[in-house]
C-alpha cells in the first residue's frame, strides 16, 4: 500500500500508451507535439515569471514589505489582526516561495499552536498566489487585459486574510 501513488502512475501511462495503439495513434510522435508545445508556452511565459521573481527579491531587499507592515500593523490592530502574519499577508499573492519563508520563519518563532501560528496557518493554507497565477495561466494563453482578474483576486485574498484571524480567534481561542 505504500507504493499505491507509484504503481497507479505506472500502470496509467501503461493504459495510455495501449489505448493509443490500439486507436492507431502515433503514441510518440503525440508526446513529443505535447513536449513541444509545453517547451513553447514555457519560452512565452519565461519572461514575465523572471519579472516576477526580480519584483518579489526587490521588495525584499529593499525594505518595502517592512514598511508596508509597520504601515498596515496600527489600521489592523483594532480588529485584532495579529501583525506578525502581514509579512506572509504581503507575500502571499506575489509569490509562493516568498510567502513559505515567512510562514516558515512564523512557525519558529511562534509555534504551530499558538494564535499567530494558527492564522498563518489558516492564511497559507486558503490562499493564492495570484500574481504567480495569473501570469502564468494568462500568459500561457495571450490574455493581455488583466485588470479586473487581478483587483477581483486580491479582493478574495484580502479578505482571506482578515477572516483567518477571525474564524481563528471564534473557533480555537
Amino acid at each position: 500500500m505504500r507504493n499505491f501513488g507509484t504503481y497507479f502512475l505506472l500502470a496509467f501511462i501503461c493504459f495510455v500508451i495501449l489505448y493509443g495503439l490500439i486507436r492507431r495513434v502515433p503514441v510518440f510522435d503525440s508526446f513529443l507535439d505535447g513536449a513541444k508545445q509545453g517547451l513553447q508556452t514555457a519560452a512565452q511565459i519565461l519572461p514575465a515569471l523572471v519579472a516576477l521573481l526580480f519584483a518579489v527579491q526587490l521588495m525584499i531587499a529593499s525594505g518595502i514589505t517592512e514598511k508596508l507592515c509597520d504601515l498596515l500593523s496600527p489600521i489592523l490592530a483594532p480588529i485584532g489582526f495579529p501583525a506578525e502574519v502581514l509579512p506572509l499577508c504581503i507575500l502571499s499573492p506575489i509569490s509562493g516561495s516568498g510567502s513559505l519563508s515567512a510562514y516558515q520563519s512564523i512557525l519558529a518563532a511562534y509555534g504551530a499552536d499558538s494564535f499567530v501560528g494558527r492564522v498563518a496557518s489558516v492564511i497559507a493554507g486558503a490562499t493564492e498566489t495570484t500574481f504567480y497565477a495569473v501570469t502564468v495561466y494568462y500568459g500561457a494563453v495571450g490574455i493581455k487585459k488583466i485588470r479586473h482578474t487581478v483587483i477581483a483576486a486580491l479582493c478574495a485574498d484580502i479578505t482571506g486574510f482578515l477572516l483567518a484571524a477571525l474564524f481563528v480567534r471564534l473557533f480555537f481561542d
